[in-house]
């Protein structure tokens, strides 16, 4: 039973793709049937969150005990939080057009926060393949991988707040949960961020897999 969280992924994310379609949704203006997309849009962002957590809990460990271990493991989370990043931003694209009449808006802090966070971990993957040195490498990107993640969260979950913002729960503007989502899509909502968890997590071991798999052979 210790692929169980795999199992339940499957079943929750299929659980969710179906019935998120299916399911009534309150009819509120502007967002219409578009409100649907808060079983997508929003659980991937939290697995995405998820890894990138899990990325820097490696990177501090890295750190303490200087293993290249822990190192390649917050490397590995910190692709797959990138993975899921771009359907993240892709599905809040989609979104954005439908309900602000735009595909991107520059006047949204949380958006352009999002942009940053993703060159600021795309300059984490490039500075890492810059460094031959593999103890150097670990120390460095370690180091700065606890700055990204920092980052990304004064980016997208603090400025936001604090600034005039069109996203549901931020910049005065109140979240679903308070006005709109009731106990049908919540139903659906919470296995949505379970499932892309586990998933996320899979996918997270399938990397590691490969890193050792990759490291036995260069030796």
């Amino acid at each position: 039973m210790k692929h169980w969280y795999k199992i339940l992924s499957v079943i929750l994310i299929t659980y969710t793709l179906i019935f998120g379609l299916l399911n009534k949704v309150p009819r509120l203006d502007i967002l219409n049937e578009t409100i649907r997309n808060v079983f997508y849009h929003v659980p991937i962002w939290f697995a995405m969150l998820f890894m990138m957590s899990v990325s820097l809990i490696f990177s501090l460990i890295a750190l303490q005990k200087n293993t290249l271990k822990n190192d390649s493991k917050a490397y590995n989370a910190a692709v797959v939080g990138f993975f899921f990043a771009i359907p993240g931003i892709t599905t809040g694209s989609l979104w954005a057009k439908y309900t602000w009449g735009t595909w991107w808006t520059f006047q949204d802090p949380k958006l352009n926060g999002v942009a940053i966070s993703i060159l600021i971990y795309l300059a984490y993957f490039i500075l890492r393949s810059s460094i031959d040195d593999e103890q150097k490498r670990a120390k460095i990107s370690a180091v700065y991988n606890v700055f990204a993640f920092v980052m990304m969260n004064v980016f997208i979950m603090v400025l936001p707040r604090l600034t005039d913002s069109l996203h549901p729960g931020n910049g005065g503007n109140p979240a679903f949960a308070k006005y709109d989502m009731d106990n049908g899509m919540r139903f659906i909502f919470y296995p949505a961020v379970i499932g892309w968890i586990f998933f996320s997590y899979w996918l997270f071991e399938l990397k590691n897999r490969i890193s050792v798999i990759k490291t036995k052979v260069d030796d």
